[in-house]
């Protein structure tokens, strides 16, 4: 701050405050969606290698309970962090990902939180991690009952995972999904070229773990078509 002062000797003392109150403000514009980017990046990716611990190395048995102590995280570090998409986002895979543990009746309370979570991020930014929200919503919708016992619907879903796509047309997980729809809907011919695509999708930064394991998911998929 001295120094900027001592660039402005000559002009009157009230401009020299105006300019100094401009030049803070813009500089607190530049530094405020840094500061915030941090702890959402930091929750982000501390969600995200919790889940695929649990996801890919956890024994079966221990699944449950471990996704239910990383729900009770999840859900302390969206609510610290209201108003961004990317911690509702993981808060609802992981709650999503507790219902399946959990299965039955049972889960359905679960999958229900997880569809607002992922409504509640498509309401702040659809784009928000490369369309997960999308695509997580869509799986949800062709995997949970119908009415009366739950809200699935297939064509909703085929629209949302569809929007998925659109964002990232060459993400392992949006392909890999969409062809798990086509395989659910009785369309196993169609989902090959999209198992293929994820297969061959780029490797994403810090998620060598998940990505090994959807490749191999999208592997076991391929074979059971070709064997029939």
């Amino acid at each position: 701050m001295s120094s900027i002062r001592s660039h402005l000797p000559s002009l009157p003392i009230a401009q020299r405050r105006q300019w100094l109150a401009a030049f803070m403000g813009a500089t607190l514009m530049l530094l405020t969606p840094l500061s915030h980017a941090a702890p959402v990046d930091d929750a982000v990716q501390e969600l995200q290698q919790g889940w695929e611990s649990i996801r890919y190395q956890a024994p079966a048995n221990e699944r449950e309970k471990r996704f239910e102590a990383l729900a009770t995280r999840a859900r302390e570090l969206s609510t610290s962090l209201q108003g961004r998409a990317e911690p509702l986002i993981w808060e609802g895979i992981i709650v999503s990902s507790l219902a399946g543990e959990k299965g039955g009746l049972g889960a359905l309370p679960l999958v229900k939180q997880a569809k607002g979570l992922y409504e509640a991020a498509l309401g702040i930014d659809p784009k928000a991690l490369d369309g997960s929200a999308y695509n997580s919503l869509g799986v949800l919708y062709y995997k949970v009952p119908g009415w009366p016992i739950g809200f699935g619907n297939k064509t909703k879903a085929d629209e949302l995972l569809r929007q998925a796509l659109a964002i990232n047309p060459n993400g392992i997980d949006p392909n890999f999904f969409y062809a798990e729809y086509l395989i659910e809907t009785k369309r196993p011919s169609e989902a090959v070229l999209y198992l293929e695509s994820a297969l061959k999708a780029p490797d994403r930064p810090g998620r060598s773990l998940a990505d090994t394991g959807r490749r191999e998911e999208a592997r076991q998929l391929l074979e059971k078509i070709k064997a029939q």
